[in-house]
C-alpha cells in the first residue's frame, strides 16, 4: 500500500501547460460560436452579441499579448524544454505557496469555462427547439 502523504520524486510547475490554456481558448471560442449560432434571431441581439464577442476577444488576446511580451523580452529564466500534458498533469503545480496535482489544477481551471460552454449551448438548443413549438 503506497499511499504517500507527501507526494515524492514528482516535477512540480508553476506556470500551465500551453495546451490547458488553448483549450480555455477554445471553450470561450465555443461559447461565443453557440451565442452567434443559437440567440441571434433579430437586429438588436446582433448588436449586443458584438460587443460580447469583443469583450471576449480582448479578454483571450490581452492575456496571450502580455505572455508573449514577457517571454521575449521581460523573463530572464531560460526557456526550458516544455513538458508533455502527460508529464504536467502527473506532476504537481504550484499555487500561492501550496501545490495541486496537475490533473487537480487542469480541472480548476477549465470546470468553469465548461459549465459556462455547455450550459450556454444546452439553453440554446431548448430556446430554439421551443421557438420552433411556439410558432406555426
Amino acid at each position: 500500500m503506497n499511499k504517500d502523504l507527501v507526494s515524492r520524486n514528482r516535477p512540480a510547475f508553476d506556470e500551465l501547460h500551453p495546451k490547458i490554456y488553448g483549450a480555455a481558448v477554445v471553450l470561450v471560442a465555443w461559447f461565443a460560436l453557440m451565442a452567434w449560432v443559437l440567440f441571434d434571431r433579430s437586429s438588436d441581439v446582433s448588436l449586443l452579441l458584438a460587443f460580447v464577442s469583443l469583450l471576449f476577444l480582448v479578454a483571450a488576446g490581452i492575456p496571450w499579448i502580455l505572455s508573449r511580451v514577457w517571454r521575449h523580452h521581460v523573463s530572464d529564466k531560460p526557456h526550458p524544454q516544455q513538458p508533455s500534458l502527460h508529464d504536467w498533469e502527473a506532476g504537481d503545480f504550484k499555487v500561492w505557496g501550496a501545490t495541486l496535482h496537475g490533473t487537480d489544477a487542469a480541472i480548476d481551471v477549465l470546470l468553469p469555462l465548461m459549465a459556462v460552454s455547455f450550459g450556454l449551448t444546452a439553453i440554446g438548443i431548448v430556446f430554439v427547439i421551443v421557438r420552433a413549438a411556439a410558432l406555426p
